[in-house]
């Protein structure tokens, strides 16, 4: 497992910066020809690169520590690689990329870290030292056992004439076998987890967050636009202050981190569906309203799991991804049809007459794909009851979930505190 932070220095003498932005130019230099020569000549493959420029580099540049060029070329490379690829499929204006932002990418030989809280960088000036401001992120990674990897970046900032250094922390994770499940449905404005037996509905409001922030960039753009033009900066500057990715991504890292820690702590995998690559654009392909169109295509359902799975690996959590089709319309317990009113989230089965709330009915379905699919004998939901004992058929014990304010588990960084929480919860029924 690999896991980046930004730190960042405190501000550095004006003769000291100087130095940074001396080999900051000269590397900029450096990977703008590799890209160049890399794009036009078709040239992918790093080690290609590299045995192509590397002595030529080594002749322009003899100031600098060898090794730059051997990282110019790894940043080139990336950058070709990935601008030819984009070429292929015809999403390229221009005939040759722009390096518009450079980060000086640095490897075990040109820099080397003293301490906990500070690092030495070899520059055309010798090895300089710099002190760097931890933060409450990476002591969490010191403190936990992870050990820093061998290659670094460093960015300058030089408005505060500061430099920021993306530390790499690496931890080796080994997975365990799973003892059980815990199923997770992902939904626009909610994610269910079904964990021993119980639902617990977490609310993400994500619909309204994008409304919100769709009207209020509208609102800045007619303003703007009919003031300064449609390519103001001003305009820009203040569609940059929205925070409206900031917010998802806070709520998404923050389930998931709930997620997999009650999975680690009990052993269990995770199980989430199979969404294919671009699952938005299947769901909006027969939508006509353009507002909700827009709501699905941001909810980021994918963004989502993504964020659970790459907590999972940190823990070593088993992921286990099962079709989805038909997850929330048929009955765990009859499989037979479960009938919805209009927009309505409560159904009622064909056959049992009990009724399912939609996000209940689709954990418990993935819960029981997932079994199956390992070649157990599946229990229904109608079969156990939290304690072991059976349920009666009409029961609806397993059939309402608990749901939990965005307030609420956002404040808490696990299930068992945020269930305790003097709040009492709302039921869905």
């Amino acid at each position: 497992m690999a896991r980046t932070v930004a730190v960042e220095t405190p501000p550095l003498p004006r003769k000291l910066f100087r130095v940074f932005a001396e080999l900051e130019g000269m590397y900029r230099n450096m990977v703008e020809q590799l890209v160049l020569h890399a794009v036009r000549e078709g040239v992918a493959s790093f080690i290609r690169l590299k045995a192509l420029k590397y002595r030529e580099l080594r002749s322009l540049y003899p100031q600098l520590p060898s090794h730059y060029a051997y990282t110019a070329c790894q940043d080139a490379s990336a950058r070709a690689k990935s601008f030819l690829r984009l070429k292929k499929k015809g999403l390229v204006e221009r005939e040759h990329p722009e390096v518009d932002s450079v980060s000086i990418w640095l490897d075990d030989h040109l820099w080397r870290a003293s301490g906990l809280t500070s690092i030495e960088v070899a520059t055309h000036k010798g090895w300089i030292p710099l002190e760097v401001i931890p933060h409450k992120q990476y002591w969490k990674y010191v403190n936990k056992g992870w050990r820093l990897a061998s290659e670094t970046k460093i960015k300058l900032d030089k408005r505060s004439r500061r430099l920021i250094i993306y530390l790499t922390f690496v931890k080796d994770v080994e997975e365990y076998r799973s003892r059980d499940y815990v199923s997770v449905d992902v939904n626009e404005n909610n994610v269910t987890a079904l964990i021993d037996g119980s639902v617990y509905l977490f609310e993400t409001n994500t619909g309204r967050i994008v409304l919100g922030y769709y009207y209020r960039r509208k609102r800045v753009q007619e303003k703007y636009d009919k003031l300064y033009g449609v390519k103001s900066r001003i305009k820009r500057e203040i569609l940059k202050k929205l925070n409206e990715r900031k917010k998802k991504l806070d709520a998404r890292w923050k389930i998931a981190n709930i997620i997999v820690r009650e999975a680690s702590r009990r052993g269990y995998a995770v199980v989430m569906e199979r969404l294919g690559r671009r699952p938005a654009e299947h769901m909006i392909a027969r939508i006509s309203d353009e507002q909700l169109r827009h709501r699905v295509f941001q909810a980021s359902f994918k963004g989502v799991q993504r964020a659970i799975e790459e907590k999972a690996r940190e823990y070593g959590v088993p992921v286990i991804y099962v079709d989805p089709k038909n997850t929330s319309r048929l009955c765990p317990v009859h499989r037979s049809k479960i009938v919805y009113g209009n927009k309505s989230r409560i159904g009622e089965c064909e056959k049992g007459r009990e009724l399912w709330h939609r996000d209940v009915v689709a954990v418990w379905n993935l819960l029981l794909r997932a079994l199956r699919g390992g070649g157990s004998a599946a229990p229904s939901p109608a079969d156990l009851n939290l304690d072991g004992s059976p349920v009666p058929l009409g029961s609806t014990a397993a059939h309402e979930p608990t749901v939990i304010a965005r307030d609420l588990w956002a404040r808490r960084m696990s299930l068992e505190a945020t269930l305790n929480d003097p709040k009492k919860h709302r039921t869905a029924l």
